[in-house]
């Protein structure tokens, strides 16, 4: 069988969802056409980008505001490319869970997924961005940016990541490679591209 990885219950599922039997030989016979339901997500903030025309201007602003860089998020963020005009995007929250992964799953399975669902990758100046436009984060709501990631001094590559933590707001990094695995419960930060 071609589709060897589907078991019995996947395909009594896509049976009944073509509505059964009858369902399928129209399928078949071109009779119907199943078409993607177009993905709606809830978006959960507008940020800007290019409001800051250089790195150091982004550091500047978050000391101004007293957030912590961490050590292996201030070498990757000397690799970041900011936009050189202003442009606003929208993002999207989602966990490991909602992109239908109620084990976990490895870094790249969710980032096709999000992909497959019609969420874009955030450009990588999204972590500072949204460190400077997230001030009211809850303590101990870490977010981590699905991004591609970028490589510090020691050749690993890293995500960025905002938290709040002991009366201390961070934009961190953490390690992500292909097959690294994500809890459910951990949330990532999507683009949703405006049609």
């Amino acid at each position: 069988m071609k589709y060897g990885e589907l078991n019995l219950g996947q395909v009594e599922a896509i049976v009944n969802k073509l509505g059964g039997m009858e369902g399928v030989q129209r399928f078949l016979s071109d009779e119907f056409v199943v078409k993607m339901v177009e993905q709606s997500f809830t978006i959960w903030k507008t940020i800007t980008l290019g409001a800051y025309q250089s790195l150091s201007e982004y550091r500047k602003a978050l000391k101004a505001y007293g957030y912590r860089i961490g050590d292996y998020a201030d070498q990757i963020l000397n690799k970041v490319k900011v936009n050189e005009t202003e442009v606003q995007i929208d993002l999207v929250i989602m966990t490991v869970a909602e992109l239908g992964f109620k084990n976990g799953a490895a870094c790249q399975q969710i980032y096709d997924r999000a992909i497959e669902l019609g969420l874009e990758l955030c450009p990588a100046e999204v972590g500072p961005a949204l460190r400077l436009a997230y001030q009211d984060q809850p303590y101990r709501k870490g977010l981590l940016i699905a991004m591609k990631p970028i490589a510090d001094s020691d050749g690993y590559l890293e995500v960025f990541g905002v938290g709040h933590d002991n009366d201390e707001w961070w934009l961190y990094s953490h390690y992500d490679f292909p097959d690294l695995f994500w809890y459910a419960d951990h949330r990532w930060v999507f683009v949703a591209p405006r049609k």
